[in-house]
């Protein structure tokens, strides 16, 4: 829906045939964002800052399904009808190379972004291309892939001595994937319908990509080259070929029918006591922490993902940045906002509604970290992101990934080495195909 445009003139006196009358001009923004709960915690913010400024913030939404579809329809069509976009990082080379974004790199110098907000999310969220120095966000839903377990299962005497004796470490929130693994293995118990873990399946989109990205960054391993757009021997790696491997394995623990699993099915595993684990992004945590939508709500607790074989430890990066819109008749307007938005305060204010904030300072903060069961692990994460391919073909990149990774990891078609090879190929043609890297 197109916004209004009040035509009125603010702080004049104006002479008419009927005399004089002075009016108010009503000054607004429009932010476009997808709908869920963060979209209003944002509207919330935004009647905050109505209340400070007198200008009025409309944040419109869109099913989760059409929301890229018609920001880029609006975008194409250089519409005036958003002039703030919450837009997926995979979006920053499209939107940027199509003239579509404000170009915020001179804001996020002279607003010192790069010192208020977790580097890892500015680096993800914003930039664009890879190590260019050049913004066109700024951080505004963070979020990542992290885990939720029964804490009760864990803390069991009898399962606690079971799984020492079979293991020789005490049982504990895994702080390795060879930990992670093995405490899968032991819960994974079909005749009692208890299984192990629930992991990302979904190769719809990007749920997939997300789960194995989770245990590739960890294992040291890395999708390719952003500068250079160098892919072979990269996704491919030793370490890359251990991560599949391992996700496989993975798989192997999961409940019953596990082929086609996203963010629903895994919070699912827990609220219906299907899983020991279930990697979810934090954005869907709060549900879990709710006794009226989880009847295991106390027992759940909260982990980021651990580290692999050499120490590394990331996770793959979901969420958004806030960006300005280029067809927006309100740029100027639009850019205080986003400098209140990045101040401290109201980064503390977003968290307290419920957003997800980047801001190091409430981050760092022991009010944050404590004020939920997954706070500190949300803290422990932010740092330690990585994020998926930003090119504008990106969502060719992941439809390939789907096809090679998915028939390995559900199936056991092939060997990893193979699928991840084939992979290597299959981007290799598709950035020669764009010119990139050539």
């Amino acid at each position: 829906m197109r916004k209004l445009v009040t035509s009125v003139l603010a702080g004049i006196g104006l002479t008419l045939a009927c005399g004089t009358s002075v009016y108010a001009q009503e000054k607004s923004l429009t932010i476009f964002w997808a709908e869920w709960d963060p979209a209003n915690y944002l509207q919330e913010l935004g009647n905050e800052y109505e209340k400070q400024t007198g200008v009025k913030i409309t944040v419109e939404t869109t099913p989760w399904a059409d929301f890229q579809t018609k920001a880029f329809t609006e975008f194409n069509a250089k519409g005036s009808a958003y002039d703030l976009v919450v837009g997926d990082s995979q979006w920053l080379g499209a939107a940027s190379e199509g003239g579509h974004y404000v170009d915020l790199t001179d804001f996020v110098k002279e607003n010192k972004v790069l010192d208020k907000m977790a580097p890892a999310t500015v680096k993800f969220y914003s930039e664009y291309p890879g190590n260019s120095g050049k913004y066109w966000s700024i951080p505004a839903e963070g979020d990542a892939v992290g885990w939720a377990y029964r804490k009760d299962w864990f803390e069991d005497p009898k399962e606690m001595e079971a799984f020492k004796a079979k293991y020789g470490y005490d049982l504990a929130v895994p702080k390795t994937f060879k930990e992670m693994t093995d405490i899968a293995e032991f819960f994974n118990r079909p005749d009692q319908n208890r299984y192990g873990i629930a992991i990302y399946t979904q190769n719809q989109y990007d749920g997939l990509a997300m789960g194995f990205e989770n245990a590739l960054f960890s294992y040291g391993g890395e999708l390719g080259d952003f500068g250079t757009y160098k892919v072979d021997g990269i996704i491919n790696s030793d370490k890359a070929v251990a991560a599949a491997e391992n996700y496989r394995k993975l798989f192997g623990f999961t409940p019953p029918g596990w082929t086609n699993a996203f963010f629903v099915e895994n919070n699912q595993a827990i609220t219906e006591g299907l899983a020991a684990m279930s990697m979810n992004y934090f954005a869907f945590f709060p549900s879990l922490i709710n006794e009226a939508s989880n009847p295991n709500a106390k027992n759940t607790g909260f982990f980021a993902n651990p580290a692999g074989p050499g120490g590394e430890q990331f996770a793959a990066l979901g969420g958004q940045g806030i960006s300005v819109v280029s067809y927006s008749n309100n740029k100027e307007e639009a850019m205080k906002f986003l400098k209140w938005f990045i101040q401290d305060d109201t980064q503390k204010k977003w968290a307290a509604l419920g957003g997800y904030t980047c801001n190091k300072a409430v981050l760092e903060s022991a009010e944050f970290q404590n004020a939920t069961p997954y706070n500190k692990a949300f803290y422990d994460t932010m740092f330690k992101v990585k994020d998926f391919w930003a090119v504008p073909e990106y969502a060719e990149l992941l439809q390939q990934l789907n096809q090679r990774v998915y028939p390995y990891i559900v199936n056991g078609d092939g060997t990893a080495k193979e699928m991840l090879d084939a992979l290597a190929k299959d981007w290799d043609a598709t950035f020669k195909k764009y010119g990139r890297g050539q």
